[in-house]
């Protein structure tokens, strides 16, 4: 009866954790999430199937549910999520998702339909004991491919730093390996009474990574102990009311050749000399997957702000691509160098960095020295309304 309460609560536990992941999934959308959202599901259908299999003996059917779930399922998605949510090259995500079609279709087809050999009782049944060489090389082949992910992610955060973010980012990794070992050790082993408790810590382990990674972010940077970014809530929180009220006042420092008139008088600024040429920055986003609205949103925020409050950035513009929808161009053209400088220290542009991990998976930058231009004089205005 022991082997049976603890097989109940365990299966109990995983339905919660995929209910918790589920709304997880829904706060915020995204491949990880949607990945630990299977590896619940198929954890949870094959302790379900140990359910009936402690209580009347195994069989073929529970036996494949439960390897399918704790072998394959499981260790694959956990450890898949955690490469999605830790590495954010786009072509290392790509190549992860080719060979991830190759590590679940196939072993589950092999799984499902190869023959089941030897006698069945009501402790979970080790894989080896029961399948023939090829489903168990499909298997291990499979969890080699979890671990390399695993791995990967670890060191891709661990490059990153542990401070503030990186540290939580470790915690969740931390906690889905030690799900993805919990699940391969039960699923190659058994262990009689131990496998459910294992199982029971590894789903626990799985909803706590999820969790914490669903977690709004605290800000290491600010010390109000009141104050949390919600980088990770919905994104339709009207961004630009909250841009529009900066914390701080904007930054202004007298500009170089300055005429000493102009703090008394709002004339016009002096033309640029010869040798203080225009400066300008192109800049190049990549967005992860289905951020480009909440991209949008704060960047139209930060122009309104640039074009409201910035004199000496003559231009600041977000474009579309529309070849590439998850690419974003901005750019911008200041009078001199110190109004780069100004720019890059407003109180708007300083929260615009901070919230950009939330949307882009790589950055490239551009700067620009200009040599010669011919551009209409309303061209500024149409593309800047002050």
């Amino acid at each position: 009866m022991v082997m049976v309460g603890l097989t109940f609560i365990s299966a109990l536990v995983g339905w919660s954790a995929t209910a918790a992941l589920t709304a997880y999934a829904q706060r915020r959308p995204g491949i990880a999430a949607i990945a630990w959202l299977i590896a619940a599901l198929g954890i949870t259908a094959g302790l379900s199937a140990a359910v009936i299999g402690v209580l009347f003996d195994f069989g073929e059917l529970t036996f494949r549910l439960l390897q399918l779930g704790v072998s394959l399922l499981g260790p694959v998605y956990m450890a898949w999520g955690a490469f999605e949510y830790a590495v954010r090259a786009p072509n290392a995500r790509f190549t992860s998702r080719l060979f991830l079609s190759v590590f679940t279709i196939v072993p589950m087809v092999v799984l499902a339909v190869d023959r089941a050999s030897g006698r069945f009782d009501s402790v979970f049944p080790p894989l080896a004991e029961h399948y023939d060489l090829i489903p168990r090389a499909l298997v291990n082949g499979a969890q080699v491919f979890a671990v390399v992910l695993l791995v990967t992610a670890l060191i891709s955060v661990a490059r990153r730093g542990l401070r503030g973010p990186g540290r939580t980012d470790l915690i969740v990794l931390g906690l889905l390996a030690l799900a993805t070992l919990l699940s391969v050790v039960v699923g190659r082993l058994g262990l009689e009474t131990m496998g459910p408790l294992l199982m029971l810590g590894a789903v626990s382990s799985l909803w706590g990574a999820g969790a914490l990674a669903a977690k709004p972010r605290r800000d290491v940077y600010d010390d109000d102990d009141d104050y949390y970014d919600d980088e990770y809530d919905d994104v339709d929180d009207d961004t630009d009311d909250e841009l529009d009220e900066p914390q701080e006042e904007p930054v202004r420092r007298k500009r170089r050749n300055a005429d000493p008139y102009d703090d008394h008088f709002a004339g016009a600024p002096a033309p640029t000399s010869p040798g203080n040429k225009l400066r300008g920055v192109i800049t190049i986003y990549t967005l992860a997957d289905g951020q480009g609205e909440g991209f949008d949103r704060l960047a139209n925020a930060v122009v309104g702000e640039v074009s409201a409050r910035e004199p000496d950035t003559l231009l600041f513009a977000s474009h579309t691509v529309p070849s590439a929808p998850l690419q974003r161009i901005v750019y911008a053209i200041y009078r001199d160098e110190l109004a780069q400088e100004e720019h890059e220290q407003q109180p708007h542009m300083l929260e615009f960095a901070r919230r950009l991990p939330a949307h882009v998976v790589a950055t490239n930058v551009i700067e620009l020295s200009l040599s010669d231009a011919s551009a209409n004089d309303g061209l500024a205005a149409m593309l800047m309304p002050r």
